[in-house]
């Protein structure tokens, strides 16, 4: 059987489990894969899904974007903003309105520097950015309507 191009997925695998100090056997127990599917994945004469990696990604305690890079199923970019967002939006420590925040804020930096967001889009509705063109506000405060005519 010839090798798949699957990005040095199965090089990676294999490093990763001797990393964690499992057995070819004790990972496709934790992954719930059978054994020689795993054994073909790391020779390369197997492309996984999606599913199958976030599953040997988690008993491997590894980000699951990684391997679906490493697969060839996400590019690198859209891996690191996919890291990004998870970061902010798993962060206990601040509320759900400050996430959201946050989120904006990332998203229209991506934006300023050419990056457009999956979600940029959606989320720029609304925002300041539609108020911007209205020009300044001004207050309406007495004596400022204008030069008085005699």
């Amino acid at each position: 059987m010839a090798s798949l191009n699957v990005g040095n997925l199965g090089d990676y695998l294999r490093e990763q489990r001797r990393n964690a100090q499992l057995s070819l056997r004790q990972l496709a127990d934790a992954a719930g894969v059978s054994n020689p599917y795993l054994s073909q994945i790391e020779r390369g004469l197997r492309k996984p899904s999606a599913e199958v990696l976030q599953q040997v990604a988690k008993a491997l305690r590894i980000s699951a974007e990684t391997l679906y890079v490493r697969a060839g199923i996400l590019d690198e970019q859209e891996r690191d903003e996919l890291e990004t967002r998870a970061v902010i939006l798993a962060d206990p420590s601040i509320n759900e309105r400050q996430k959201q925040v946050l989120l904006q804020i990332y998203e229209s930096f991506r934006k300023e520097n050419g990056l457009e967001t999956a979600g940029a889009a959606d989320a720029s509705k609304g925002t300041a950015q539609d108020t911007a063109a209205d020009g300044p506000r001004t207050a309406d405060e007495p004596g400022d309507a204008g030069p008085k005519t005699n």
